[in-house]
């Protein structure tokens, strides 16, 4: 149950991808304004993310779950039935807080499986991002092709419905809890930063990146973490504890987190651009939205078969170990797309390969949280690494449109990103794989106080 919440997320993060060059028409706006409405949801997410993970901790993460599923199904609701842009922007806002619902949904299932199902569980809500992912591109085509797009918007608040109706039926809570005061000022300072920098990465391109406003809020961000710092180091209960975050464990597999989430993003989002280009520029295969993600939909079907095959690595070999087989594999991946393979049989297969190395990361990455964090902090942390996950994601989208826009191509008077360019991005997704595979190799194991049995419970044996 808790897994299947993946797939709403991935279909929340996706629906309004194919649909962008239609919203300035259909909504009567203009690019720049209908853009927002993936950075909308992006800058909530962000926001919401450590906040909902440090309630989870205090007040119970079932309860937290369900008044993120309650606002998601609100949002959709309410963008279903948006009479203009403003109105569906605030709606991407509210779908914005499913960014918590995966560090929710893992933090709870170390409360309540037993210690031989946490792995496999980790693993298999992990892998329903990519399956969610899969299925909602073509899903998105077929229904903006031949249905109205608010049904987008009133299928996702359904499958909201019925998915607060199981967790309240099927979920238990967790008797853990950390209790306290909410830190408010450290909430809304990490907001306040996140939204500077997440709008900066996000528009810089937009904007300029030497424009008077992305320098400022880049600025704003420099001056605004210290204080936030210096503010949770001097809180009893700090909204991040930054002690336990500056743990070498914690802290280096959240470095290895950016790094991932980059170099999966370059895979995952490039291929559908080049399926879908025209074949005149040499890379491209012509492929109508519908039919590329069809082609994609091996990668769903691979991240669910790798997530139970990184359950087993993981119990035997340590988490660890899974996340540096993950990134080799990632690396493979991307270093086989830099090479623009002109068979589509090989595109497949180089984006299968990437989906795999993406499994077998992602599934590991909170395990190794987990283990390295106390019980009770488990749902804030995995919220931040969630965080930095997404942080890989984003930088990823300001690489990509920064290098489509200055490695260009004329087609016909059309001007189309030239192969050089997806070359270069994903070798930059393989160098980012790389990187991440070295420093999750040299990153210590935990040790120490901070594991419950539970916890030590998730791998069987030392990892190497």
């Amino acid at each position: 149950m808790l897994a299947s919440c993946g797939l709403l997320v991935a279909l929340i993060q996706t629906m309004v991808v194919p649909l962008l060059p239609q919203f300035p028409r259909l909504m009567s706006t203009t690019p720049s304004t209908a853009a927002w409405l993936i950075t909308a949801t992006l800058v909530a997410g962000a926001v919401s993310a450590p906040v909902l993970g440090r309630l989870g901790d205090m007040y119970g993460k079932r309860r937290m779950l369900l008044c993120s599923l309650v606002l998601i199904g609100l949002g959709s609701l309410l963008g279903a039935l948006a009479p203009n842009i403003l109105v569906l922007l605030v709606a991407r806002v509210l779908q914005g807080v499913s960014f918590g619902v995966i560090a929710l949904g893992m933090s709870l299932m170390r409360d309540v499986l037993p210690a031989e199902k946490i792995g496999g569980g980790v693993g298999l809500m992990s892998s329903s991002l990519g399956v969610g992912g899969a299925i909602g591109l073509p899903l998105t085509g077929v229904v903006a092709q031949f249905a109205s797009w608010r049904w987008l918007f009133a299928g996702a608040a359904v499958v909201a419905l019925v998915q607060i109706l199981l967790v309240v039926r099927l979920v238990p809570e967790s008797g853990v809890r950390t209790g306290g005061r909410f830190d408010l000022i450290g909430a809304a300072g990490i907001g306040t930063a996140l939204v500077c920098l997440l709008l900066a990465v996000s528009k810089g391109g937009e904007w300029g990146w030497a424009s008077p406003v992305t320098l400022g809020l880049l600025g704003a961000f420099l001056v605004i973490v210290p204080v936030w710092g210096r503010h949770e180091l001097r809180t009893r209960a700090p909204l991040v504890d930054l002690r336990v975050t500056a743990r070498p464990p914690v802290l280096w597999t959240n470095v290895t987190s950016v790094l991932i989430g980059f170099s999966m993003f370059a895979t995952f989002v490039v291929a559908t651009q080049i399926l879908q280009a025209p074949v005149e520029t040499g890379y491209g295969f012509g492929l109508s939205l519908i039919v590329a993600g069809v082609v994609l939909l091996p990668i769903g079907g691979a991240m669910v078969v790798f997530s139970s095959t990184s359950a087993l690595i993981s119990r035997t070999r340590g988490p660890r170990t899974t996340l540096v087989l993950g990134a080799s594999v990632l690396v493979v991946g991307n270093v086989a797309f830099a090479l623009l393979p002109g068979s589509l049989l090989l595109l497949m297969l180089a984006a299968t390969v990437a989906s795999i190395g993406a499994a077998l990361a992602y599934s590991a990455l909170p395990l190794l949280i987990m283990r390295a964090v106390p019980e009770t902090e488990t749902a804030a942390a995995n919220s931040l690494n969630t965080l930095m996950r997404q942080l890989g994601t984003s930088s990823c989208t300001a690489v990509v449109a920064a290098v489509t826009t200055a490695m260009t191509l004329d087609l016909g008077g059309r001007v189309l990103p030239s192969s050089g360019a997806y070359t270069t991005i994903f070798l930059a997704g393989a160098g980012a794989a790389v990187l991440g595979t070295v420093v999750a190799a040299l990153t210590p194991s935990p040790r120490g106080a901070g594991h419950s049995e539970n916890a030590g419970a998730l791998v069987t044996s030392s990892t190497p």
